[in-house]
């Protein structure tokens, strides 16, 4: 049900694990887990079904499952070299069996939901992956299969198993026994298939092959073989924000979401996360007449337009956020909002950035040149 013109899109799982299924089952790396994850989705559609009409059951599995069983950023922090010196964790095994049971978890839970909600609640189900778009480095045969073996490990580490049944073959070939196999009984469960794809896209970057060449394999990409680097002859692949390695690549949405429609046929695409971080240190005025975010966005917007009119089925678009929060390892340091929040203030106020104005008119259609103009002339005058 629609309250003030807002439609509800819950996340089931976004990388918080209550510290006592951690104890119980050693988090997503015990199959026990699978139960727990499917009672609670259970719960959750029995009780919120009637006013829910879009379910995620995860949040960026393929980036915290790196995250936090490869490279130890994020709890419980488990890594081995070369990706880290955590106290304890395996890099080459874990990431994989914990992505194995996230995606039975999931399976799971589809299967609940279609068989016993779906037709009498009329929502639909699907899971976010983020992605980057990977470009070669050079117009090599090594960097172009670089760039594919990349995405292999991005996105369709999670998809391929979900929509097809199995895992990539790259993923195989390079990882062998590490790789975790579906049994007959968890294919049979892979059968009920996600109604869409979220897409968490923000950035592209260049891929630069490691078979053939020495690399640093200590990287988020390092497990695929590849280098990634947003640099290539002394030119970068698009504008810095905040956070490291999340580049302005606007044109780089087009061949993203064609490439996840090809290859995923009949299932709509939702871009679930777009957006643009200010470090929030830099001066209150900045921070509110945002010119860099309005044009982010409008960049961004454009390009996925096109995919639309090229064909793509891109059912939704969501700005990540609308107001300034907490950013995990980063705190507060780092901002996103359409709305700014001083977090100074005991009632946290909460004041319309330039983007803000500029989103609404795109939405409404009303005035959205001037803003754009003004946008222009402040990137004009910055420059």
């Amino acid at each position: 049900m629609e309250r003030s013109g807002i439609q509800p899109f819950v996340t089931l799982h976004h990388f918080d694990m209550p510290h006592e299924l951690e104890v119980r089952h050693v988090g997503w790396l015990g199959a026990g887990i699978r139960e727990e994850f499917e009672h609670y989705a259970d719960v959750c559609f029995r009780a919120f079904g009637d006013r829910v009409r879009f379910w995620t059951t995860f949040n960026e599995p393929n980036l915290f499952t790196k995250f936090q069983y490869m490279l130890g950023a994020y709890p419980p922090s488990h890594c081995s070299a070369p990706f880290g010196t955590c106290n304890s964790g395996d890099s080459q095994r874990e990431p994989y069996a914990a992505a194995h049971n996230i995606i039975m978890s999931h399976a799971a839970a589809v299967r609940n939901y279609k068989e016993n909600y779906q037709a009498k609640q009329g929502g639909s189900i699907g899971i976010v992956i983020a992605m980057k778009w990977y470009e070669p480095l050079t117009n090599t045969t090594e960097d172009i299969l670089a760039a594919r073996r990349a995405q292999s490990f991005e996105l369709e580490w999670f998809l391929d198993p979900i929509f097809f049944g199995d895992y990539p073959s790259h993923m195989r070939e390079i990882l062998r026994s590490n790789l975790p196999t579906f049994t007959s009984e968890e294919k049979k469960l892979l059968q009920y298939k996600s109604d869409f794809i979220g897409l968490n896209l923000y950035t592209a970057i260049y891929a630069k092959d490691c078979i053939h060449s020495p690399c640093d394999l200590s990287t988020y990409e390092g497990n695929a073989l590849v280098f990634a680097t947003g640099e290539r002859d002394g030119v970068m692949i698009g504008g810095d924000t905040a956070l490291g390695g999340f580049y302005v690549v606007p044109q780089a949405v087009e061949p993203a979401i064609m490439y996840v429609n090809q290859r995923y046929k009949d299932t709509p695409v939702y871009v679930s996360e777009n957006g643009y971080s200010q470090w929030s240190d830099v001066g209150r005025e900045e921070l509110i007449n945002d010119v860099e975010r309005l044009n982010y966005l409008q960049g961004y917007v454009t390009h996925l337009s096109r995919a639309i009119r090229n064909g793509a089925d891109v059912r939704g678009y969501f700005v990540w956020t609308l107001m300034d929060n907490f950013e995990w390892t980063f705190g507060y340091t780092v901002r996103f909002g359409l709305y700014h929040v001083d977090f100074d203030t005991p009632e946290r106020t909460r004041t319309p950035r330039m983007s803000a104005r500029w989103y609404r008119s795109f939405l409404t259609g009303s005035s959205a040149g001037a803003l754009t103009d003004e946008a222009q002339q402040g990137r004009r005058a910055d420059s």
